[in-house]
């Protein structure tokens, strides 16, 4: 049977010239290292989501842009529509509805003034013709008024 003996090179054994051994040294050149800054706190989330680039596939990336893009482009024009249109009905209440409304106020208020106007003829009447014929002051306005008046008792 063969027996193996280890023979030690001299040359191994002596110091190799260079800097003194170094706890931190590391031959790599990874940025790998058991010492990190990162902190998760700190992190914002669009940082989070950029980081998620490389693991959605491009051609999803480009798709969920795309959808992103039309549906943001769809919300803007239904909003700019919805402005323009809120801005012409507005602006159409003010210029047609403010008048009409002004007018109607004065026609009801004329037609109260006429209605006043007649009730003091009728009471300037009723007191100059006296009793006619029996019939009560609340009859003789109603008719006046072309409705018939009800006594308050």
């Amino acid at each position: 049977m063969v027996q193996l003996t280890e023979v030690v090179d001299e040359h191994f054994q002596e110091g190799q010239p260079g800097p003194e051994a170094d706890d931190d040294f590391t031959d790599t050149d990874s940025e790998i290292s058991t010492e990190s800054d990162y902190d998760p706190a700190n992190e914002t989330l669009a940082e989070r989501l950029y980081a998620l680039r490389d693991i959605i596939p491009p051609q999803t990336r480009s798709s969920i842009a795309s959808k992103f893009n039309a549906t943001t482009s769809a919300v803007s024009s239904v909003l700019s529509f919805g402005g323009k249109a809120l801005w012409v009905i507005s602006t159409t209440a003010l210029i047609l509805g403010v008048p009409w409304a002004l007018s109607w106020s004065e026609e009801q208020q004329v037609m109260e003034m006429e209605k006043e106007m007649k009730m003091r003829e009728m009471g300037g009447e009723i007191l100059t013709a006296g009793g006619n014929g029996g019939s009560s002051t609340a009859q003789q306005v109603g008719a006046a008024l072309g409705q018939e008046a009800k006594p308050s008792l």
